[in-house]
């Protein structure tokens, strides 16, 4: 059975900092993009961050630019797990964040957890 169950959240002040974490089961972890998106409310999701499959390779990292140097996507194979470090927390990021895998077509989610920036 394939999981993605997150851990983390809550309610932070702007500056603050906090990490998400997803561990994974039931599917093979290190051949996976692993992602976090976001759903501020009232809004679309939006991807967040990305961190690449570590089978072909060291692993590479993209970030939306509104996350850039704020925001730190990190892999631990042999836990299976994926994080989210989040520093210098601002209201815009104010959303549900979900944890993501995807291989090709497959694709996983996490079931979600609030963030909530309050200034």
């Amino acid at each position: 059975q394939v999981q993605l169950v997150q851990s983390g959240g809550g309610l932070e002040h702007t500056g603050g900092s906090r990490i998400l974490s997803c561990a994974a089961s039931g599917f093979a972890f290190n051949v996976y993009d692993m992602s976090w998106y976001r759903r501020p409310p009232g809004k679309e999701r939006e991807l967040v961050a990305t961190i690449s499959r570590t089978d072909k390779g060291p692993a590479t990292t993209v970030y939306a630019d509104s996350v850039k140097g704020r925001f730190t996507v990190s892999r631990d194979d042999a836990k299976r797990m994926v994080y989210l470090q989040m520093n210098n927390l601002q209201v815009d990021d104010t959303a549900v964040y979900y944890c993501h895998a995807r291989l090709f077509s497959l694709q996983h989610w996490g079931q979600g957890t609030q963030v909530t920036v309050s200034s």
